[in-house]
């Protein structure tokens, strides 16, 4: 506004030639045209600093629309933050009632060895009197297996007790009582020698079998073991523990075997335990 005022009183100073010196004429020009000039110079720095705020306002658009953009990436990152905590924290759980359940089946596999552990002993120091080669106890993955040789037990071909084994078996029968929570599983086995007869034991199935269930009336009716845990039957020649090429190898394949563990419901039980959901 200053400038305009001075070019308006210039030109009329310009026009009042005529009423003024040489000398106020000269140095009124010289003010205007100096006012010229300014105006050039103010409209050059009008224009560059329309074009620095176009340059500004440009700028600021584009960080303006980063801002925006990670902002939104930023929303994303918490909502997808919130999702991986609920994961992470499901799984954390999952971990725990894994390792809930890990501790406890080693706590029942610990418990079943003590006992089992327990069970072997007090059979060993029962039969301490007893030839080993008739009479061989020990734990094998989880139970506890009583081997006894047929030439205790039976005569040759024949499936009845023998006077001689009911001492033995009395005593195995006093342990089988005093843990009456094991179910016992008697097996009976033959050499591959073959047995061909009319009657009863016609075969070495029959007499596998018939060996296991005369060792479990003898158990039941003369020292009082529960029928009901007992399960009886025969593997024939099938269930080989040596070579039959040599007379200790068909000895050892002719051996009863009496099994004792847990009950298959305590078993079924033990598979029934799985992680909480």
């Amino acid at each position: 506004m200053k400038i305009l005022k001075i070019v308006a009183v210039s030109a009329m100073a310009l026009g009042m030639t005529s009423c003024v010196s040489k000398k106020q004429y000269d140095a009124l020009s010289s003010n205007y045209k100096q006012c010229i000039e300014n105006i050039g110079e103010r409209q050059r720095e009008i224009q560059d600093l329309k074009s620095q705020n176009s340059a500004l306002s440009g700028e600021n658009n584009l960080l303006k629309s980063q801002h925006d953009a990670l902002k939104s990436s930023l929303d994303a990152c918490l909502s997808n933050t919130g999702k991986s905590s609920a994961n992470i924290d499901k799984l954390v759980g999952e971990i725990n009632a894994s390792n809930s359940y890990i501790k406890q089946l080693i706590s029942n596999n610990a418990k079943n060895d003590s006992l089992n552990l327990a069970l072997s002993n007090k059979l060993k120091r029962s039969l301490d009197n007893v030839s080993d080669q008739d009479v061989q106890v020990k734990v094998l993955k989880g139970v506890v297996m009583i081997s006894l040789s047929d030439n205790m037990l039976y005569k040759t071909g024949d499936y009845n007790i023998l006077p001689a084994a009911q001492e033995v078996l009395g005593k195995v029968a006093k342990v089988i009582n005093d843990y009456d929570k094991y179910s016992v599983l008697i097996e009976g086995n033959t050499d591959n020698a073959p047995l061909n007869s009319p009657n009863l034991p016609r075969d070495n199935w029959d007499l596998s079998a018939l060996r296991g269930t005369s060792m479990a009336k003898v158990l039941q009716t003369q020292f009082g073991v529960d029928p009901a845990r007992i399960t009886a039957g025969g593997r024939s020649e099938y269930n080989p523990k040596a070579t039959n090429m040599s007379v200790s190898g068909r000895a050892e394949n002719r051996r009863t075997e009496i099994i004792i563990m847990p009950k298959l419901d305590e078993f079924m039980k033990l598979m029934d335990i799985a992680p909480k959901k």
